[in-house]
């Protein structure tokens, strides 16, 4: 059994070239990052009691990117001291973050590998999952897998769309077909999870949530914002235990 949807991995091979252009195809996800790493970095000192005086305050923690394409989140996260490992199913995303890497003198381990390659069972302190399981075969599997990578009491992020009225008209209607923001056919709205489904997933792989928390976009300022509304984006943060 494999994660690996290939016609969902070509959509994104395709676009290899765009990621570290911000008025690319990847504009949502660079306007979209802050936020995200944000909520991330807070939950990771909330949860292991770190004291961010230093820049280098996730120095000594484990982070594995699954999907991380160009490394729009492995990076920011290696530059605060984190060891991170970037794994993708995209040969060309991982050889254009490679090489972004480089230039910008980061040591990150990037793998062309799916998740059920990896044979480092429990070393991994943080599991970013973000974007991700709507776009994969086996979301059940996907999960199982995770867990094997994870240490115990080791926390994941899982973020992704709901599968409502409300994000099929921003999410699809609105960023593929009006704004043109994505590529038409990025994203496929029955792959939505609702999040009462994902906890149910992650409960049945002995998964404890600890957070859910909505992010919108604001069409005035032009930003996005942590929020309670789950109707389309949302990220739980999940404990292994």
């Amino acid at each position: 059994m494999s994660t690996i949807n290939k016609e969902e991995i070509q959509k994104f091979s395709n676009l290899a070239e765009e990621w570290w252009d911000v008025n690319g195809k990847f504009k949502p996800l660079h306007m979209f990052n802050p936020t995200r790493i944000e909520y991330i970095t807070d939950k990771i000192k909330e949860y292991f009691k770190i004291e961010n005086k230093k820049t280098d305050f996730l120095k000594g923690l484990k982070i594995l990117d699954i999907g991380s394409g160009g490394g729009l989140i492995s990076e920011p996260l290696a530059r605060l001291g984190a060891d991170v490992t970037g794994i993708d199913a995209a040969e060309k995303n991982v050889k254009i973050a490679q090489l972004h890497a480089k230039e910008s003198n980061l040591s990150i381990r990037y793998l062309h590998k799916s998740p059920e390659q990896l044979k480092e069972f429990e070393n991994f302190d943080i599991i970013l999952n973000l974007e991700i399981v709507e776009h994969v075969e086996n979301v059940d599997l996907y999960i199982k897998i995770c867990r094997k990578l994870l240490k115990k009491d080791g926390i994941m992020f899982t973020a992704t769309l709901n599968r409502t009225l409300t994000s099929y008209v921003k999410a699809i209607i609105g960023a593929e077909y009006v704004l043109r923001w994505l590529p038409i056919g990025t994203h496929d709205w029955n792959k939505f999870i609702k999040p009462q489904e994902l906890d149910k997933k992650l409960t049945n792989e002995k998964f404890k949530t600890l957070d859910v928390k909505g992010m919108t976009f604001n069409p005035l300022l032009r930003k996005w914002r942590r929020s309670d509304d789950l109707s389309v984006n949302y990220i739980i943060c999940s404990l292994k235990f």
